[in-house]
Formats: structure tokens, C-alpha cells, sequence
């Protein structure tokens, strides 16, 4: 399994183990790059889901990104018919990624790059998918 965490500028990417249990960081890509490297990653790991992190607001309601998930799984669906796009609520993801980036040790300057904080995000949003469907 894939786990998409997807940006205007950048998108973490992050995978599952083989037994689909846990999951980790992978990298994260210029988002206008992101169906170039899913092509290639979706080829190379065998994926046959992907979670996308759907941004909501706290009131549930869409946020300014929400409309550009949409876009984005309907061209995933297209690109890759026969792989699931599921989506997943990523509320509080990025807060959860900084803290545990906090509880992992990593250095200050390590944790102000955003790209870090894009790829674990997409970790918590694919390990949140693997609990839930648990």
C-alpha cells in the first residue's frame, strides 16, 4: 500500500511493510512530479491500494485543498484502474507527524523541513487507514 499526503508545492509519499501492518515514510516529490514517480512506484512495489489524505476542516467541511484531492484521485483512478484510491481523513496528521518527529529525537532543522514533516504525514495517514480497516 501506498499512503499519499498531497500538497500544492510537495506531496509526501510513504509504504507499507509486506504484510501490510506498518507503515513508514517513503519521500516526498515536487507535486508536479507526483504522477511521474507514482507510475514508476506503483510498477516497481506492486501497490494495489492507495490512501489518500483527504484535508477537511474541523467542522467538516472542505478546506482550500480538498477540491484538488478530488481532482487528484479521479486521475489516479484513470492512470490506475485496476489499484484501489481510497481516502482517509488526515486531520491533525501534520500536528501528529511533528510530535512524533519530536518523540524520535530528530534534531530542530530536521523537523523546520517541510518535506520531512510531508512524507511522515503520509506515514500517519496510511498507518491511520491500516488501523481503521484493522
Amino acid at each position: 500500500m501506498l499512503g499519499i499526503d498531497f500538497g500544492l508545492k510537495r506531496t509526501g509519499l510513504a509504504i507499507t511493510d509486506a504484510a501490510n501492518i506498518i507503515a513508514s515514510p517513503l519521500e516526498y516529490v515536487e507535486s508536479s512530479e507526483l504522477m511521474g514517480r507514482l507510475i514508476a512506484l506503483v510498477e516497481k512495489e506492486k501497490i494495489n491500494i492507495i490512501v489518500l489524505g483527504l484535508p477537511m476542516n474541523l467542522n467538516n467541511t472542505p478546506t482550500d485543498i480538498t477540491a484538488n484531492v478530488y481532482l487528484l484521485k479521479e486521475a489516479l483512478e484513470k492512470q490506475f484502474p485496476s489499484v484501489l484510491i481510497d481516502l482517509q481523513d488526515e486531520r491533525f496528521s501534520s500536528s501528529i507527524a511533528f510530535s512524533a518527529m519530536i518523540q524520535g529525537g530528530a534534531k530542530k532543522s530536521k523537523r523546520q523541513e517541510k518535506g520531512i514533516t510531508d512524507k511522515v504525514s503520509a506515514a500517519v495517514i496510511l498507518q491511520s487507514y491500516l488501523d481503521r480497516k484493522g
